[in-house]
Order: C-alpha cells, then sequence, then structure tokens
C-alpha cells in the first residue's frame, strides 16, 4: 500500500476522523441522566450565573482549549480552505491530548475578513480556556492575533508564529553555547518574512540580539530599509541598511541562518560561504531549505537542525505549544506575554543538558542522547517536556501577573506526573517517600550505562544514595562517556573493600553446614550479586537492587543464601503494580512460586496487601479461581478456598474474599448482582492468582494487549530489602524500584523502632 493510501485509510478507518467527545460523568441510569442534564443541571448553572469564575470548577472550560483556522495558510499546502484544513486541525486536537491531556475542539470559520475572523472568534469566548490560531496566512495573522488578545480575557497563542519561535530560540541558545559565539556578536539571516519569521525575529530580540543583527530574505530578496516592493508593515520592522540584496550574498559571514520558507533554497556554497561553526536551522516543510547530507557534506564544523524527524535536532513544534497552553491554563491566564514565551525557552534549552532517560533514546533508535551538536533540543516523545515546560510557563504567568490563580509548584509537578499516566502518580507517591528518608541501595551492576543513568537521577531527586560496584575507574570514564555525574554516588572495587575479610567470614558462617569452605566463599564473593547481598547482611548498605544482566533465579538465590525471608515465612512472592482503566492494581505471584499450595497462597495474599499498603492504597484482596464461591467443585478450587480461609484466620481485619472469578472480584454489577454476601462488591485491588502460570501470563496480557501501564516486579518477603529488575527494565524501572528499596527499608526501620521499648529511668518511676 502506499504512503497516500494508507494516510487516507489511517483517517477513514473504522470511525471517520481523528477525534471524539467522551463523557467525563457516568450516564447509565435514571438518577445519572437527572444529574447530567434537567433537573440537576439547573444547580450549576444557578452557581456560575452568581459567580463566573465557578464556570471553571463546574464545565470543561478550564481545560478546553479551540483549534480555529480559516485554511489560508495550511502547513506544506498553502490555501486549501477552511474545509479541507480540517483534518490538520483534528490533528492538532490529537497532539494537545496525547503530550498535555488538553481537550480541543476544532473549529474551521470560512472567511478570509480578518474583522470577520476575529468577530466570530470573539463570540466563542464564554466555551473555551484558550485559543490555539492555526495555518493563516500573513500579514492577516499578525493583526488577527494581536486584536484577540486585546479583546479576550483568555490566552490566544498563533502556532505558526510562537511555537517555532520558541522551539527554534531554545535551540539557538544551545547551538551558540556549543560553537562558543557570543548572542552579542553573531549575524543572522532569517529566510521567510512570514509568520514564523517575523515571530521568531522578534523573539530573538528577547534573547539580547540587536535588530541590526538580522538580515530578513522573502521572495522578493532581502527585506532592506527603503524597498518597495512585497512590504508591509511586519516586513519594515526587520528592513536592514545591508547592502546584500541576494540570499548567497547576505549568507556570506553569517553566523546563524534560519529558514521558515521553501525547500532546496541555501546551495552547498552558500553554507561553506558562512562564518566558522555555522548554525543553520532549515524547518521548511517536508524538504528544508538545505537537506542535512548536502550541509553536513559542506562544511564538518556545522551545527544543523531540520523540521525533518529522521535527521537529528528536529524543530517540532509539539515540543511547545501543548505545554504552553497547559501551563496557561492551569494559572487561568488572562493572556500569553513574552514572560511566559520565553520561560519557555529556557525550560527547553536547559532540558537538552540534562541526562536523557533511555526509553527516550530507545524511540528514536539510539544507544544514547546527550547534549551537543546532534542534540540541541529535547525529543518530541520526551516525557519530561512537560514537567519542564509547563511549570515554568505557570510560573512565569504567576510572576508577570497575568494569572488568575496562584498555585504550588512542587504540587503542580505532582499532578503533572498524573496526566503523564497513573502509574506515575502511584509511584510518585513511593518516591515522596523515599525522599523523606534516603537510604543507601547497593547496584552490583554498577558498570551498565543504565544503572549510571539511573543512579544520576537517583541523587539528583535525593531518593537514595546508589552504591554503584565495580571498578571506579572504568565506572568514571563510563559516566563522562555518557556525560552522567556521579556526584553523590559511591563507586566499590568489592576486591579492594576494607571489610571484605570480615564478609568472607561471615559468609562462611553463613554457609559453613551448606558445603561451602571458607574458599568457596572467597570465590563467591566475587560474584558482585554475593558481595552486594553481604553489604545489606553486614549494615553497610540498606538495601540491594539487580537483576539487569542475569536470570531472576541467579540474581534471588544469592540474597535467599544471605539473607533469607522474613521469620514466619517460607516463600517471598513477586508483584507487578498494573494501572488500567485509572485504576491500580496488584497482581500476586507474576515472577516466583510456580505452583504454591494453600498456606503458601495465603502467604502470597498477606505480602502483596502489605505491598498496596506502601502505596497508600487500602487493600481489597481477592483471591482467584475458575470458580466463584463453590459454583465448582475441583481440588485447585479447594486449595484457593482453604488459601481465603487461613488469610482470613491470620488477619480477620483484611477485606479479603474468594475462591471467585475476575469478573466478581473487579466489576461491581457482577459482584453486586449475583454475590451481595461478598466482602469485594467488584472493587478488589490486590489480585492473587492460584499458580505462577495465570500471575505471570495475566500481567503480560495486560501490558501487551490490553494498553495496561507496568511497574514492578516488587519482590516481598526478604528479612531486608532486595529488589530484583527483570532484563528489560529501563531508566525509569530502575528509578521506581530503588523508591520502592529506599520505602521498604523505612518501614522496616519503622516497626523496628516501634518493637524497641524504652527503659524507664529511676527518675521517672519516681
Amino acid at each position: 500500500m502506499s504512503y497516500e493510501k494508507e494516510a487516507l485509510e489511517y483517517h477513514k478507518i473504522g470511525r471517520p476522523g481523528k477525534i471524539e467527545v467522551i463523557s467525563t460523568k457516568p450516564c447509565l441510569t435514571q438518577r445519572d441522566l437527572s444529574l447530567a442534564y434537567t433537573p440537576g443541571v439547573a444547580e450549576p448553572c444557578r452557581v456560575i450565573q452568581k459567580f463566573p469564575e465557578a464556570v471553571f470548577e463546574y464545565t470543561s472550560k478550564g481545560n478546553l482549549v479551540a483549534v480555529i483556522t480559516n485554511g489560508t495558510a495550511v502547513l506544506g499546502l498553502g490555501n486549501i480552505g477552511p474545509l479541507a484544513g480540517k483534518p490538520v486541525m483534528e490533528g492538532k486536537g490529537v497532539l494537545f491530548k496525547r503530550f498535555a491531556d488538553i481537550d480541543v475542539f476544532d473549529i474551521e470559520i470560512n472567511s478570509t475578513d480578518p474583522d470577520e475572523f476575529v468577530n466570530a472568534v470573539k463570540l466563542l469566548e464564554p466555551t473555551f480556556g484558550g485559543i490555539n490560531l492555526e495555518d493563516i496566512k500573513a500579514p492577516e495573522c499578525f493583526y488577527i492575533e494581536e486584536k484577540l488578545q486585546s479583546l479576550l480575557s483568555i490566552p490566544v497563542f498563533h502556532d505558526d508564529q510562537h511555537g517555532t519561535a520558541i522551539i527554534t530560540a531554545a535551540g539557538l541558545l544551545n547551538a551558540l553555547e556549543i560553537a562558543q559565539k557570543n548572542i552579542k556578536d553573531i549575524r543572522i539571516v532569517i529566510s521567510g518574512a512570514g509568520a514564523a519569521g517575523i515571530a521568531s525575529a522578534r523573539l530573538f530580540t528577547k534573547l539580547g540580539i540587536e535588530k541590526e543583527q538580522i538580515v530578513m530574505y522573502d521572495s522578493k530578496g532581502v527585506v532592506y530599509k527603503g524597498r518597495k516592493e512585497g512590504m508591509n508593515s511586519y516586513k519594515e520592522e526587520f528592513a536592514s541598511s545591508t547592502t546584500a540584496r541576494t540570499l548567497a550574498e547576505a549568507l556570506k559571514g553569517a553566523d546563524v541562518f534560519l529558514g521558515v520558507s521553501v525547500a532546496n533554497l541555501v546551495t552547498p556554497e552558500m553554507v561553506k560561504s558562512m562564518a566558522k561553526n555555522p548554525v543553520i536551522f532549515a524547518c521548511a516543510n517536508p524538504d528544508p531549505e538545505v537537506s542535512y547530507p548536502e550541509a553536513k557534506a559542506a562544511r564538518s564544523d556545522i551545527i544543523i537542525a531540520t523540521g525533518r524527524s529522521d535527521y537529528p535536532n528536529q524543530v517540532n513544534n509539539v515540543l511547545g505549544f501543548p505545554f504552553l497552553f497547559r501551563g496557561a491554563l492551569d494559572v487561568r491566564a488572562k493572556m500569553f506575554n513574552d514572560e511566559m514565551k520565553l520561560a519557555a525557552v529556557k525550560a527547553l534549552a536547559d532540558l537538552a543538558k540534562e541526562d536523557v532517560p533511555d526509553t527516550v533514546a530507545k524511540a528514536y533508535g539510539v544507544e544514547y542522547l546527550h547534549f551537543g551538536p546532534e542534540y540541541l533540543i529535547p525529543k518530541p516523545f520526551d516525557p519530561r517536556v512537560l514537567l519542564w515546560v509547563a511549570p515554568a510557563v505557570a510560573k512565569a504567568a504567576m510572576d508577570s501577573g497575568v494569572a488568575r490563580l496562584k498555585i504550588n509548584l512542587l504540587e503542580y509537578k505532582e499532578t503533572l506526573e498524573a496526566r503523564l499516566g497513573k502509574s506515575r502518580e502511584v509511584i510518585r507517591i513511593v518516591i515522596n517517600k523515599a525522599k523523606k528518608s534516603p537510604k543507601r541501595i547497593v547496584f552490583p551492576e554498577g558498570t551498565h550505562p543504565k544503572i549510571l543513568r539511573a543512579a544520576h537521577h537517583i541523587t539528583e531527586e535525593n531518593i537514595a544514595t546508589p552504591i554503584l560496584l565495580g571498578e571506579p575507574e572504568s565506572i568514571k570514564n563510563l559516566a563522562k562517556e555518557l556525560d552522567v555525574s556521579l556526584s553523590g554516588v559511591e563507586l566499590i572495587l568489592p576486591s579492594c573493600h576494607p571489610r571484605l575479610n570480615e564478609y568472607k567470614q561471615e559468609l562462611y558462617r553463613l554457609r559453613q553446614r551448606k558445603g561451602v569452605t571458607l574458599k568457596e566463599a572467597e570465590q563467591l564473593l566475587k560474584n558482585y550479586n554475593y558481595f552486594g547481598a553481604m553489604m545489606v547482611h553486614m549494615g553497610d548498605a540498606d538495601g540491594l537492587v539487580s537483576g539487569l544482566t542475569q536470570h531472576y533465579p541467579d540474581t534471588i538465590r544469592p540474597a535467599l543464601q544471605i539473607i533469607g525471608m522474613k521469620p514466619g515465612l517460607t516463600k517471598v512472592c513477586g508483584i507487578f503494580g498494573i494501572i488500567a482503566k485509572k485504576k491500580c492494581f496488584f497482581f500476586a505471584d507474576t515472577t516466583v512460586n510456580i505452583q504454591p499450595n494453600s498456606e503458601e497462597l495465603a502467604e502470597i495474599a498477606l505480602q502483596a496487601a502489605e505491598v498496596a499498603k506502601q502505596f497508600n492504597i487500602q487493600p481489597k484482596v481477592a483471591m482467584l479461581s475458575f470458580s466463584n464461591f463453590g459454583s465448582a467443585k475441583h481440588p485447585l478450587v479447594d486449595l484457593v478456598r482453604q488459601a481465603t480461609q487461613i488469610v482470613k484466620q491470620k488477619a480477620a481485619y483484611l477485606e479479603i474474599e474468594g475462591e471467585m472469578q475476575v469478573e466478581t472480584a473487579v466489576v461491581p454489577e457482577v459482584a453486586g448482582e449475583h454475590f451481595p454476601f461478598s466482602r469485594i462488591k467488584g472493587d478488589a485491588n490486590v489480585l492473587i492468582f492460584p499458580d505462577l502460570q495465570a500471575g505471570n501470563i495475566a500481567y503480560k496480557l495486560m501490558q501487551r494487549l490490553g494498553g495496561a501501564e507496568v511497574f514492578g516486579p516488587i519482590l516481598s518477603g526478604m528479612d531486608k530489602p532486595v529488589h530484583v529488575l527483570h532484563q528489560a527494565s529501563d531508566e525509569n524501572d530502575i528509578i521506581n524500584i530503588t523508591a520502592i528499596a529506599v520505602a521498604d527499608a523505612q518501614m522496616r526501620e519503622s516497626k523496628k523502632e516501634m518493637k524497641v521499648e524504652k527503659v524507664p529511668t529511676p527518675q521517672e518511676l519516681v
């Protein structure tokens, strides 16, 4: 199938188009209907009539943006009209939702008259929290935006202007830093005197670049003072005194070229004529003013960005508009001002200098990304962009006085994490716990790049003190290559550890009746998993995280031999957190016990319930089977029923039921209609599977086919915190498991302190 046919099929298949409206409230019963519409809807109407600001509390206005066009300048297609422009506006809505969880109505206005367009949009103000103008030709776009912003009390943003300007400005700051050029000394040539070109030039002046440093070029040639043909007031703003009349003349000795015009405008000879370490942003779509291969072939010292995703440094507006609107909406800003735009520029520029997560690098098919000529600006699919740009914009709006709300920025970042996915919200609870009292966590695989990157972020967020095992110089060299800091990270070479002999003697004591000689104990300690487990056992570390490069049994065996299980337990178990339909579930056992008996299954249930509590979730435990409360007779059903009874005897306080089918456990209608006696009313959040096959298959099906977010595995039942990674773990998984290990250590420490009874002094007795 050709690309054109595939694109048409994509838009046509199933429900035509790319967007739909989904109700956020239930409408299943007569009562729901009466609340959603008449008579219940009258109540918020009365409140809003009395207190207009209440509209943000009772309607979607605060999270609703209008994407509006008249189709006069659709990217790459020109003046195709409002009807043909609708697929592009729907696409914009998809991006708003995907990257910033903002709802969109796309509106296509059938008018090329600027005042008629302005009046139509002005009348829509009660509906929306913000207006995103799109694909409107210059110079009308400038007038329309300025007029609307003066008339409306909600933010208006023409993305073709400011989106491109913000992304290129962020890239320019970083490119100049790499090229070691002073912003006051450079000369810039901008090709394209339309929306993006004028807006970029204006924003560049806010960075400290003088207008005299900018030469603008359009289809009629260089925009110079005194030129008559094709001029308007916006071009006059950047008319220069230069004697250059062609693009080739303007580019001689220029430091920077920004292209927001047409393809193949710049030749290799023009590139060669530019100053040392030239910076080129060739943003014409789909083909740039000069191709990436041509430019690189012309100059080895070039720093280049394009609008294409198949080359480094993609200038993509999706890095801007979703996050600017997110920050603006969340403080109910009245407008977008220069302070907010510059805050976005700085946030994007600064984020590019941060260590890049593995997940982002993988998404772009590379080993790793780090700040430099090939990585000037963040990637569009980097989830951190939301967490950096939106708070920066919100803060700028508050500081500059255009925000109606004052918000706590630390709390705000956590709400943004929740928008990235429920798992981020859930794991953030544990991360916040960890940060209150960080612990020392040892990583036997200290020379792995993923571990190094994770360690950098773990110390940066003050989650833990990472201890990396390995040859220190090798680790330092790798860290330098990856461009990550080792500040706050401990490096230990086991063979040179001062307590190595003590470790050897203690390991021999622990294992001598298991056939281990003193010499063999010495050999075992050369295995970093054994050494790491001994560090935890001897109190030199509070927890261990390992398993990235080894099979599960090879990782857990040393810990079981040295640290062992909690007193009273006979099994450890593996638990995965599953986020589905905005709810958090815990599945157990998913990684360890192949076919537990009833006593072991009861242990697993109790351990899984404790894990749920670590995440501030009140456990409601369902013991799963193919039977509902005796509906089928089979030894496997009896096993689950017996396990349920054991748990009820040991922990009468725990909400638990079984045996039950999955529908009974998680569907309230099924539980309520057929099993009203059950303590679990279809609201179970801890699901205990009868064997490893069922648990392992279930969590993988949820992840791969059900689209669920998954975190873990969480190893429960060890006497001290030991957590095992799976081999596909990425950097975020490592950070999350480390936070869980720290929270685990904190909880044990707290329980230990509670058990220590204070001995009264003689004075207290008197």
